[in-house]
């Protein structure tokens, strides 16, 4: 029987929005001999391979912290050669990875945020509560607690705050102190032991809607896990420095605290910096982004018939359109 580990990558994933993510990128990228575009979320390759095949002319550095998704992708790229170059980092690294390269600019940035279809197919990655395994939820298994490292040492106070804030949920109190409870008797480890404390502790009428009560949870803890929202922080001014005059960038984001980072981010860099009451905006404080999305766009409805994990995805786009001084 075919699992849906021994499928190739392009039959594993689906690239999310891939249609107008290089419809963004494309007068960027199109036509530009020896332009480098920046996939920072490798992940199984589909938005990297897109790139190559669309853009010939240009070379592809691609960054993922997992592994496991850079062999996956490095096979599936391989036919390109030296156009692409895959590297083993998380994306707020960009810029040592850029000069290490002596790639002083680039023309393109894609991030493609969240947690990959792989790591949700592999049940051993814990990321899935749908599926009982081991409570691990790092995007890089070689380094850092888990998620059952968090779960079972973090003080009670500072859990609650990872639910709150990274989960937005709102009975994070109640959670929390059904895991306290639990792992005072034995360490919580597997995903479907936390699914149950999380049914348990929930009151009845929140388990109506909204989904599978465990997934804000779930979120929280690989949110914290794997740093992403500090990561990203750092990681998306540092993307914008890199592009040269012209150049874009595109951002698919999940939920909503990564794309209200993203949106500040970008609305920043589309306004000017000048002291108000000026007469003349002096060059220095004038605008150093473009905006190319009229808010967040969605994925279409024929996109959602065959793909119900792009439901989430949120894209905004921009392009530099001045040095800064």
């Amino acid at each position: 029987m075919t699992t849906s580990n021994d499928r190739p990558p392009e039959a594993r994933h689906r690239p999310v929005m891939l249609r107008r993510c290089l419809d963004l990128l494309d007068p960027a990228l199109r036509d530009r001999p020896g332009a480098v575009a920046v996939d920072c979320t490798l992940g199984l390759g589909g938005h990297s391979e897109a790139l190559l095949d669309a853009f010939p002319d240009i070379r592809l550095v691609a960054l993922d912290r997992d592994p496991a998704a850079l062999e996956l992708a490095g096979e599936r790229l391989a036919r390109f050669g030296d156009r692409a170059t895959l590297v083993h980092a998380v994306y707020d690294e960009l810029p040592d990875v850029l000069a290490r390269l002596s790639i002083p600019r680039v023309a393109g940035v894609l991030f493609d945020l969240g947690v990959s279809s792989m790591q949700l197919d592999e049940a051993d990655r814990g990321f899935a509560y749908a599926q009982d395994a081991p409570l691990d939820m790092r995007m890089d298994q070689g380094t850092g607690p888990s998620a059952a490292d968090v779960l079972n040492s973090y003080p009670p106070g500072e859990l609650v705050r990872v639910l709150r804030v990274y989960g937005e949920e709102r009975f994070a109190r109640r959670i929390v102190d059904a895991v306290v409870r639990e792992r005072a008797r034995a360490p919580i480890t597997g995903s479907a032991q936390l699914v149950a404390l999380i049914r348990q502790a929930l009151p009845q009428a929140a388990m109506r809607t909204g989904g599978n009560p465990a997934k804000r949870t779930f979120q929280a803890l690989r949110i914290e896990v794997n740093g992403e929202l500090a990561v990203l922080e750092r990681a998306l001014p540092a993307a914008v420095a890199a592009l040269s005059v012209g150049g874009r960038i595109a951002v698919l984001s999940y939920h909503s605290l990564e794309d209200r980072l993203v949106k500040r981010v970008l609305a920043e860099g589309s306004e000017s910096t000048a002291p108000p009451g000026l007469p003349v905006i002096p060059e220095q404080y004038q605008p150093r982004l473009r905006l190319l999305t009229r808010g967040a766009e969605q994925p279409d409805e024929a996109e959602l018939a065959e793909n119900k994990r792009a439901a989430p995805a949120r894209l905004r786009a921009a392009e530099r359109i001045r040095e800064a001084t």
